[in-house]
């Protein structure tokens, strides 16, 4: 393993020699971008083939050895070591990390240390600032098998899933922001020579444009996605120009401590100080990210959870730029459709995967009480349900494939809303404990569908986050638009699905959409589903309706973490 090391040596490696290196990936991502095409500069699958026949295994070495031990990190202004995490599937990681607490004194040390470093970052230019950010994913990629275990035992997912969306997707997210990051500090010229027609000899100015970071970012990270949610803000503050100080969620430090950990590797053999990218972990008693937040040098702040505190940042930390996903209410509209079975089955998927706990997983399903037209005939809103319930039974039938899909329950707060939700209304599809064939501790919950009415808005209207789904009886379909687009517009929402095969209510449903500034899945009855988005073509949130701010990932996202300053001078 490599240790952390705190002061800056001679460059062993030239920013602008990486950026060469890795060049072709950039070129690739940014037309991706432009595009919305497929691209993935990251192989998801964690096959032998891909991979090599030893990668599985080294990895899994790799994240043993940090288990009950002190993991070799130096952060500025830490005093002690804090150890919080334990995985859903049933033991404690034990993992030390350098504790930084909540006091004026460590956190000035902290700053004052992000903040030392920045001339000379600023200095290196898009071009070496990229350069460095791209051998970072590089190498953060030849550890993604360890990463996956980090992820999989700090946030309950499934190996193949924290794989995929913890390594590989994660991976390719945070290349995407640094592609957008990339066009926007290169849109304006390095210099530029101005020339205004005149009597005699024009005037000639010479001028210099130059990208300056906006001060110390801090990065908020979440339980269930520590990586794929962290990794876009933290590479665009940094490619920016700006320090990064990350602050993970208590019960999944390990995958940002690897991040850190690389970061200021490359950061050192670069030249640069690596206290750039440090790891503020706290315990969780502490409330560090409330008192980092509004500190005046943070400029900075990207934040995924709960929308309690994601409003609090919001209205507090009003010398920074704040950047939000917060809580929603996903919703599917349906009206008829041509596939009753594959509708069925995507939902069931879509319900299943990861327990619910995603913030792009579907809730509410609105269904007109009078029933719907498919190619089984009519359905009531009980066959509705009824269809749902048979679908989860193939699909999750079998324990040993269900584990693989449902992971582990992240949290007890999931386990009380999924009590607490079986008196919401009627119990349609009941959630059962499910044994784990390989952990035999580990928490692991099937979906609960809940039957309600339109007139329940006080259980469907907020987010039950987690294996919840509520099937709510419409008076119509049009009912069911109407209320998509007002619950959407006052309490936000990150997808939203509908199932019709009548031209005119599409029509409706897109521009509720528009409306309500929700992403939109129509008909999904193949191998893609409403929680997942890919990479350089689906932007994951829109910024325009209460569950987030900002999206992954546009030009908006990275264009307000830096400045250009200009000088000019006679020629």
């Amino acid at each position: 393993m490599t240790t952390d090391v705190t002061t800056p040596s001679a460059p062993a490696t030239s920013p602008a020699d990486l950026l060469a290196a890795h060049r072709d990936r950039l070129d690739q991502a940014v037309a991706a971008c432009a595009a919305r095409t497929f691209y993935s500069a990251f192989d998801e699958s964690p096959s032998p083939r891909v991979y090599g026949e030893t990668a599985a295994a080294e990895g899994k070495a790799a994240f043993d050895t940090w288990l009950g031990g002190a993991f070799p990190l130096a952060t500025p202004g830490s005093d002690g070591t804090v150890a919080s995490e334990r995985s859903p599937f049933g033991f404690d990681l034990g993992v030390a990390y350098p504790r930084v607490p909540a006091t004026d004194a460590a956190v000035d040390e902290l700053m004052s240390a992000a903040r030392r470093g920045m001339r000379a970052w600023r200095d290196a230019g898009p071009e070496g600032r990229t350069g460095v950010c791209l051998e970072v994913l590089a190498r953060l990629h030849g550890r993604v098998f360890e990463l996956a275990n980090a992820v999989q035992h700090t946030s309950g997912q499934a190996f193949v899933m924290a794989f995929q969306a913890g390594g590989a997707h994660a991976l390719d997210r945070a290349l995407e922001a640094i592609a957008y990051a990339w066009t926007e500090m290169t849109r304006t010229p390095a210099t530029a020579l101005w020339e205004k027609p005149g009597r005699g000899e024009p005037l000639r100015m010479e001028k210099t444009f130059t990208v300056v970071p906006r001060g110390v970012a801090l990065v908020v990270g979440c339980h269930t996605f520590p990586t794929w949610n962290s990794w876009p803000g933290l590479f665009a503050s940094l490619v920016t120009g700006n320090p990064v100080v990350v602050k993970p969620h208590p019960g999944a430090v390990l995958p940002l401590a690897i991040t850190v950990q690389v970061c200021r590797e490359v950061l050192e053999e670069c030249g640069f100080d690596p206290d750039l990218v440090t790891l503020a972990a706290e315990d969780p008693a502490d409330r560090l990210a409330a008192v980092l937040a509004v500190r005046p040098e943070v400029r900075l702040v990207d934040f995924t959870g709960g929308t309690a505190f994601g409003d609090w940042l919001e209205a507090n930390a009003t010398q920074a730029v704040v950047f939000t996903e917060k809580a929603g209410v996903n919703t599917v509209v349906v009206d008829s459709t041509d596939s009753f079975r594959a509708m069925c089955q995507n939902l069931a998927f879509s319900f299943s995967l990861y327990t619910g706990q995603m913030c792009t997983a579907p809730q509410n399903v609105y269904v007109p009480a009078a029933g719907i037209a498919t190619d089984e005939g009519h359905k009531t809103v009980a066959e509705v349900g009824a269809g749902i319930g048979a679908a989860l039974d193939k699909l999750l039938g079998d324990d040993a494939r269900a584990v693989e899909l449902l992971g582990g329950v992240v949290d007890t707060g999931v386990l009380e809303r999924l009590e607490r939700a079986t008196g919401h209304g009627e119990v349609l599809v009941p959630s059962r404990a499910v044994t784990h064939p390989a952990y035999a501790d580990a928490t692991v919950r099937t979906p609960l569908l809940v039957g309600l009415t339109e007139h329940d808005a006080e259980v469907y209207e907020s987010e039950c986050f987690g294996p919840v789904a509520y099937l709510i009886a419409t008076a119509s379909t049009d009912r069911s638009v109407a209320l998509f687009r007002d619950t959407v517009q006052r309490r936000g929402a990150m997808t939203a699905a509908v199932y019709t095969t009548d031209e005119r209510v599409l029509d409706d449903v897109r521009e509720a959409a528009l409306d309500a500034g929700v992403a939109l899945s129509e008909n999904l009855l193949g191998g893609v589903f409403v929680n997942q988005s890919a990479a350089y073509s689906d932007f994951h949130g829109t910024g325009a309706n209460p569950a987030a701010n900002a999206s992954y990932t546009d030009g908006a996202y990275v264009a307000s973490r830096f400045r250009v300053v200009q000088s000019r001078r006679h020629v």
